[in-house]
């Protein structure tokens, strides 16, 4: 639970506090991103990647993003702050890898937030979607010496090679499970922990309030539209956060 300020509704506030807490997870506890940082966020336009950008920025450090559409490259692009560069993925004939590189003069990026990856060949990929994911070496291409990579494919899968490059740049690969928190209860006290030193929840509800933080939201939906809201979210075609009004 967490003190809703007066100046942000109910439904920012709903809608904002479990990515808020996923963009914290990430980018504090398992990269700890500060100030001269270069941090790539996939899928940037997603409620998630909007939320984990500002706070990125708002940490001082220097993001880029992908885009999976022309509606999403523009949205990214409307950004305040702006965000350093925006890599349009959508025709599938940019470089993701190459893109990084240049933007950091060849020294790679410090901290990848990706949104999945495309674990095999092009061919054996099943949806549109998955086309426009990067392929898990080229991550490992753009990724900096002592980088950290953030990913949210639970499939996830390193060959020798994929870890003997990760080896040699001595960095990390940590993966963002949502629930992680409740899963453990050791873990619990080193999150009642971070709460202490950083209120996690309390913080994101005050970037809310101070405008640091601007979601991704759609129009509320009635209670009714509840279960065709769900289905929406679990075929992944949904673009906004979803919140219920009750």
């Amino acid at each position: 639970l967490v003190r809703k300020p007066e100046k942000v509704c109910w439904v920012e506030a709903a809608g904002t506090v479990r990515d808020g807490v996923r963009a914290y997870t990430a980018l504090h506890y398992l990269s700890q991103v500060s100030p001269g940082k270069t941090v790539l966020v996939m899928d940037g336009a997603s409620p998630f990647g909007t939320i984990a950008i500002q706070l990125a920025q708002h940490r001082g450090a220097k993001v880029i993003s992908t885009a999976y559409s022309l509606e999403d490259k523009q949205y990214l692009e409307r950004l305040r702050p702006p965000v350093a560069r925006v890599i349009d993925v959508s025709n599938g004939k940019i470089d993701v890898a190459e893109s990084c590189l240049e933007e950091t003069g060849g020294l790679g990026v410090d901290i990848v937030l990706d949104a999945g990856v495309k674990l095999y060949s092009a061919e054996d990929e099943s949806t549109s979607k998955s086309q426009l994911l990067p392929h898990k070496h080229d991550i490992i291409t753009l990724l900096g010496v002592g980088g950290h990579w953030i990913t949210t494919e639970k499939n996830l899968q390193l060959d020798p090679p994929d870890s003997h490059s990760l080896f040699l740049k001595g960095a990390t690969v940590s993966f963002l499970n949502d629930e992680i928190w409740n899963l453990s209860n050791i873990q619990q006290g080193k999150y009642l922990y971070i709460l202490l030193m950083i209120p996690i929840l309390e913080d994101t509800m005050e970037k809310l309030s101070s405008s640091i933080f601007r979601p991704q939201l759609d129009e509320p939906i009635p209670l009714y539209e509840a279960k065709v809201s769900m289905e929406i979210v679990q075929k992944n075609q949904a673009r906004k956060r979803q919140v219920i009004q009750f």
